[in-house]
Formats: structure tokens, sequence, C-alpha cells
């Protein structure tokens, strides 16, 4: 190999290393400093494909869950307002069987019917007021879960009808709509055995609601624990493809950090070589 002072070959290539050293110690600090393997498509652009989708997925996964949520509130709602229906009409109950013994006189009767009319009211109005964020709960229209991954395949989308509730339409059952309380307004002797037997009726199309509102109460909390056991799987299917190895990075790091070393002891030496031309001139 000649001597000569126009190209340092050495010099050259002692650089060149020196600035691939950098650049990779650079990337690691980076990976350590962020906890992140990956921080720009140039890093891993297949796994940073593969991590956003992940992430989108989880994201839908997630709020998914909060909306199976949201519906399983709503129809608890309707549950518990059913319960309190329930409880009237036992009373009610009472009330008629009390009222059907030819024991009462006028007045007895008339109190009687005067707190039956005062629960057929009740429960008029709790079918009417029962709200769930601002929305009426007893409603023939259905309510519309959805249920996403964020991809179509796995997107599903529940409909559940809690069912109307007025004295005309107390419960429902497999046909329709339920007992109607409003046939025999009015807790007299003659009427109160008739009246009982709507009621009996009335009591079991609310437990028949109540059944149909339990089973899709329970489908619901399965769609948001489902969404919600996915979304941990995925995240943990995320973060083992974006999240630092630590071990390998700071392995990375110190060997870098040698190298860069040797590397600016390397590109001094080579320098300092063609110095050696000037002893030739002395």
């Amino acid at each position: 190999m000649s001597l000569g002072v126009l190209n340092n070959i050495s010099a050259i290539y002692a650089q060149s290393h020196l600035n691939q050293t950098q650049m990779s110690l650079q990337n690691t600090l980076t990976q350590l400093s962020s906890g992140s393997r990956i921080n720009s498509g140039a890093d891993d652009a297949a796994g940073l494909a593969l991590a956003d989708g992940l992430h989108a997925n989880v994201a839908a996964l997630t709020q998914s869950s909060q909306n199976a949520s949201a519906g399983v509130g709503l129809l608890q709602t309707a549950d518990g307002a059913l319960s309190q229906v329930t409880n009237l009409l036992n009373r009610a109950i009472t009330l008629a069987t009390e009222a059907a013994n030819g024991t009462l006189n006028t007045s007895q009767v008339s109190s009687a019917d005067q707190e039956y009319q005062n629960i057929l009211t009740e429960i008029g109005n709790i079918g009417s007021t029962t709200n769930y964020n601002s929305q009426s709960v007893f409603t023939a229209t259905p309510v519309t879960v959805f249920v996403s991954d964020g991809t179509a395949s796995g997107a599903s989308t529940f409909s559940e009808t809690v069912g109307t509730l007025t004295t005309a339409s107390v419960g429902t059952t497999s046909g329709g709509a339920g007992a109607d309380l409003t046939t025999n307004p009015t807790l007299t002797a003659a009427t109160a055995q008739s009246i009982l037997t709507t009621l009996t009726d009335a009591v079991q199309d609310v437990a028949y609601q109540r059944g149909t509102i339990g089973a899709n109460i329970n489908q619901l909390s399965a769609a948001s624990n489902v969404a919600s056991s996915e979304s941990v799987n995925l995240s943990d299917a995320e973060n083992n493809v974006r999240a630092t190895n630590f071990g390998q990075a700071t392995s990375d790091m110190a060997k870098y950090k040698v190298l860069s070393q040797t590397g600016i002891a390397a590109l001094s030496q080579a320098n300092a070589v063609q110095q050696d031309v000037l002893k030739l001139l002395q």
C-alpha cells in the first residue's frame, strides 16, 4: 500500500463505521427513553403496521365493552322499575282480595278503591318517567347495542326491546302486550274478583318481561366480558411487538458505546498515519 495524502482511506473507513455506530447508539437510546422498540416506520415497517392495527382493534373493543355495559345499565334500570311494579301489584292483589269479601261496608270498599287508583297512577308514572340517559326506558322501540373489534367481520349488533309499561299494558307476554288494568278500573265487591284475576295475570306478565330482560342482561354482560378479555389479549400482543426489550437494548447500548470509543480512537490513529508522510520530507 502506497503512502499518499489525497485520500485517507483508513480514516474514511473509520469515519463511516463510526457514523453507523453513532446512529445505532442513538436508536438504542431512543428505544430506552421511549420504551418503544418502534419509533418510526424505518425501525420496523411490518411491525409498525401490525402494532397499529392491533391498537385500533383494542380501541374499538374497549369502547365496545363500554357500549355493552351501557346497555346492561339500561336494562337493569328497567328491571329495577318492574320490581317496584310487582310490589305495587301485590299490594293491589291484597286490596282486591280484601274488597271481594262481603264483610266490608261501602266506605271501606271505597277506601280500598282509592288506594287501588293510586297504585294504577303510580304504575303509569313509572312507565312514563323512568329514563336512562334522558331517554325513556319503557318503549317498544328496540335499543341497538353495537360491539366490534374494528373490523366488519368482528361486528355484532344486539337489539334490545324493553317494552311499554302503562295501565293498559302491564308487563309483556310471548304474544305481545301484557295485562290491561283499565278493563275494570273501579275495587267494588262485585268487580273485585274479576280485577283480582287481571292483577294476577299482570304479575305473571311482569315476571315474564323481567325474565326476558334478565336474559338480555346476561347476553350483554357476556359480550362486554368477551370484548374486555379480547382487548387485554390484543394489548398484550401489541406490547410484544412494540415494546422495548430492555435486556437487549441495554446490552446493545454497552456494545455501541465501546464501538463508539474504539471508532473515535481508530479515526484518530488513521488521521495520524498521514502525518508520517511529513517525515519523508524532512
